[in-house]
């Protein structure tokens, strides 16, 4: 059976404590949106999957029930990172397995300012889900008085130029795109441009990482309506819908660990082999992709991505953003956006976000970032601790 996402919403990511709003606020914003985008009343809707890292528990309840009050199933759905995407791969599995034929998936986040943590309670990374993940990275780095994504992302980021002789300007050169990128973005929670020099001239946050090519924290949220085939029939939803074709979800394996590198600690065998999932179940492939939304929570992290989803070979990465393939005039467009980096971050949005982007992308109204022709999508997105989504949508 097939899922399509016929709607979708988010608000603005914001800068934490800049508006005077609470998540509930924040997921009305964005779930009304979605809802309005399909046409379809809450009541239509059977089941809610909600993701989100920081709130309490139930939070999910509490921010669904100010778009109505129908007593339908609500699920709150923590990965880390890869929340987002993990509730909407709930949505498409409730109705694709024909549980449903309209559910809601929504994202949210209200986060503090300030680095984020490295998941550990109170600093004791010993208790910390991640703490396998860190001590891989403190036994080849040792351990830095910085912040600790920041850290363990910038020590894959170390190794990645030691091993292929990635430039710091190849890695500057993933900020200045998707800054570039989020000037036409209204959504994005910044949208300045700069240049490569600019990037490399910002405040360092951990060698070689600096402060423009590291995604914010973020106040945000995001929502997608995803309905079955029989739902689009019924409805007259044609003219909206766009098709999940494949989604695959991977978590750590022993090659996460085994190398001791960073490179493999902080997912890249997790995309590799959820990409590869999603390109055998679509029978598609990197070249037939015209746009990517990927986790660049950090610039090396674009820079694995390319290589886990096969759009170079590895090492070839650098090369590959220096040369102007993933931006408009190039082979792909990747996250027209402005990605993590420059839309921002909030935690339990971010994938649903990527996947309104795609949405727009293929139905052609994307505004001033339009791809043009865009009619295969990608999203990507990743939780370190561990877990990788990787969705393929094409607009039928």
């Amino acid at each position: 059976m097939k899922s399509y996402i016929v709607g979708v919403g988010m608000t603005k990511f914001e800068k934490p404590e800049s508006r005077d709003w609470q998540y509930w606020d924040m997921a009305k914003e964005a779930g009304e949106a979605a809802l309005a985008d399909a046409g379809v009343a809450y009541e239509d809707v059977q089941q809610v999957p909600v993701g989100y890292c920081f709130q309490a528990s139930t939070a999910g309840q509490r921010a669904v029930y100010e778009l109505g009050l129908t007593g339908i199933p609500v699920y709150n759905v923590n990965n880390n990172c890869a929340t987002g995407s993990s509730a909407l791969m709930l949505a498409r599995q409730f109705v694709e397995s024909g549980v449903n034929d309209c559910v809601l998936a929504l994202g949210f986040e209200k986060m503090q300012r300030g680095a984020l943590g490295g998941g550990a309670d109170g600093g004791d990374f010993k208790t910390s889900p991640v703490a396998r993940h860190y001590g891989i990275m403190a036994a080849r780095h040792g351990f830095e008085m910085s912040p600790p994504t920041a850290q363990i992302f910038g020590d894959a980021a170390r190794e990645h130029m030691e091993k292929y002789g990635t430039t710091a300007a190849q890695l500057a050169a993933v900020g200045a795109k998707n800054h570039r990128h989020s000037v036409n973005n209204p959504y994005a929670q910044f949208q300045d441009a700069y240049t490569v020099d600019e990037v490399l001239a910002a405040k360092t946050i951990h060698q070689p990482l600096t402060k423009l090519q590291c995604s914010p924290t973020s106040d945000g949220a995001a929502a997608a309506v995803v309905v079955s085939e029989r739902f689009v029939e019924e409805r007259g939803l044609g003219d909206k819908a766009v098709e999940i074709v494949a989604q695959a979800m991977t978590t750590d394996t022993e090659e996460s660990f085994a190398s001791g590198s960073c490179i493999d600690v902080v997912g890249q065998p997790m995309s590799r082999e959820a990409a590869r999932q999603v390109y055998a179940a679509s029978g598609l492939g990197p070249e037939d992709l015209d746009v990517i939304e990927l986790h660049d929570c950090f610039s090396i992290n674009e820079l694995l991505t390319y290589e886990a989803l096969g759009l170079c070979d590895p090492g070839e990465s650098g090369k590959l953003v220096e040369s102007g393939a993933t931006t408009y005039g190039g082979r792909w467009v990747v996250n027209p956006s402005g990605g993590l980096i420059s839309k921002g971050h909030p935690l339990g949005a971010t994938g649903i976000a990527q996947a309104a982007e795609l949405t727009w992308q293929l139905r052609g109204t994307a505004g001033a970032r339009q791809v043009e022709g865009a009619r295969v999508g990608l999203a990507h997105n990743i939780g370190l601790g561990g877990a990788a989504v990787v969705t393929l949508l094409r607009r039928p």
